[in-house]
């Protein structure tokens, strides 16, 4: 039996199906209702997105990306390492949506 390990999860992650654009936002993730987590935002595709956060957050763990302007955007953290995070869409976004987030945090 072949276990997968953070650095597995981190590997599959960067072999990218969609492209990542780098960007510098400072957004919410929210856990549950009360839980709320100030994040760095550090880059987004139309699929996930990858934040720095200090906060108590695991894989697999259900959570709602808030941008400013923007609805809360239902996502399930992927992989962790210290502080970062990577994250999968529940469902991707519309390629306008994310060409309008980049072009407005460029």
């Amino acid at each position: 039996m072949n276990a997968l390990t953070d650095q597995d999860d981190f590997d599959s992650v960067n072999s990218r199906r969609f492209e990542r654009k780098d960007l510098h936002l400072a957004a919410t993730v929210r856990k549950n209702a009360t839980l709320r987590y100030p994040v760095d935002l550090i880059d987004l595709s139309v699929t996930g997105f990858r934040f720095k956060a200090c906060a108590a957050l695991m894989k697999g763990t259900r959570v709602w990306l808030t941008m400013p302007g923007m609805a809360g955007l239902e996502a399930v953290i992927s992989w962790d390492r210290g502080g970062e995070f990577g994250c999968e869409f529940d469902r991707p976004l519309h390629p306008s949506v994310f060409d309008h987030i980049v072009k407005n945090c460029s």
